[in-house]
């Protein structure tokens, strides 16, 4: 079992990422740390602290499906490509994604009941800030987790093992998962430190350089040498229905539309953002002090600018996620929203 290990963030992790102004007067900074890292591993550029631990919340799914992965579970259960990239989402819960995980489900002999997710209101509502309509009927499928929780349910139905525990840290699903991560990310199991997510599974923190390096290797698909095939199907899935890894609305469906197969995003609660590029062999990963989603997103938008990862179609088609002028609800221009970095080289 993976110890627990106090692990404390440090105000000089963090660079300032986003400002806003009103009146010509700064009014919020929101700090952060951003790393750049290819799939050598190989720290390309930086802000803050790039090898600060962090959670990795929701970011991590595409890794903690390794296990399942490499264990040929997807062709044992005939997992169609939107039911993979479902494995790796954050998902609205809407008709698609509750669809899919019955479907998943159905696929190991099972039903939502067996889920250990817990229930919540559809993202659809939840996360777009909409008021849910009275009356609406939800449950464990309808969790932003259900697609992850439902390739953890196949993957023990493949081996035989218990149901009722599944996300239990001892039980043998999770201590695979959490040798693969480990694997994954270049790092000892051991030197993992675990924390419960918001489904109730386990959650790695890693130094925000390790979980970019995770996703250049995800983005390097065939080519990696220990996950290559597995890499390169959940890669695949997910830049091919990325409405199925989120949902309308939603960021992670945006960017990967709008990087036209090449980059594979993943939000992760509380401000964390990885964006990877399988052209490149590179990923960045960001991480957001105070888990403001706006300020986020503004910063990725940035940080590949800044890169050079954006043509001037992309550029115009981000500008809704970026840093840009405040207009307030009766279309008055109040403030500002700039960037207030610039990304640093190793020396």
């Amino acid at each position: 079992m993976i110890p627990r290990k106090m692990v404390r963030m440090s105000p000089s992790d963090f660079s300032p990422l986003i400002q806003l102004s009103r009146g010509g007067m700064t009014e919020c900074v929101h700090f952060g740390a951003i790393a750049v890292v290819n799939a050598r591993d190989e720290l390309q550029a930086f802000a803050g602290n790039p090898h600060m631990q962090n959670f990795t919340r929701s970011t991590l799914k595409a890794l903690q499906a390794l296990p399942f992965m490499q264990a040929g579970g997807a062709k044992t259960f005939g997992f169609s490509q939107p039911e993979l990239a479902m494995l790796c989402a954050s998902h609205n819960g809407e008709d698609m994604h509750v669809q899919a995980a019955e479907s998943m489900l159905a696929k190991a002999g099972q039903d939502y009941k067996v889920l250990r997710c817990g229930c919540h209101v559809p993202g659809t509502y939840m996360l777009m800030d909409k008021t849910a309509p009275d009356g609406i009927a939800y449950d464990e499928r309808h969790n932003n987790c259900s697609g992850k929780h439902a390739g953890f349910v196949a993957h023990c139905v493949q081996n035989g093992w218990s149901l009722d525990d599944y996300i239990a840290p001892d039980h043998p699903l999770q201590q695979a998962i959490a040798r693969d991560v480990a694997a994954a990310v270049g790092m000892d199991v051991q030197d993992l430190t675990m924390g419960i997510d918001g489904c109730s599974a386990p959650n790695f923190a890693m130094p925000l350089s390790k979980l970019a390096y995770g996703y250049a290797r995800l983005a390097s698909g065939a080519q990696d040498a220990q996950f290559g095939e597995s890499f390169a199907q959940l890669g695949e899935a997910m830049t091919a229905y990325p409405e199925m890894v989120s949902g309308i609305g939603r960021n992670d469906l945006a960017f990967m539309k709008i990087g036209r197969g090449d980059w594979i995003t993943k939000i992760g609660a509380d401000g964390v953002q990885v964006v990877a590029s399988k052209s490149r062999s590179e990923a960045l990963a960001i991480k957001i002090s105070d888990g403001n989603k706006t300020a986020l997103y503004a910063a990725a938008v940035e940080a590949l600018d800044q890169l050079g990862w954006l043509d001037a179609a992309q550029r115009e088609a981000l500008q809704p996620w970026r840093a840009q002028p405040i207009v307030n609800p009766r279309g008055v221009h109040v403030g500002a929203r700039d960037a207030c970095f610039r990304l640093q080289t190793p020396a």
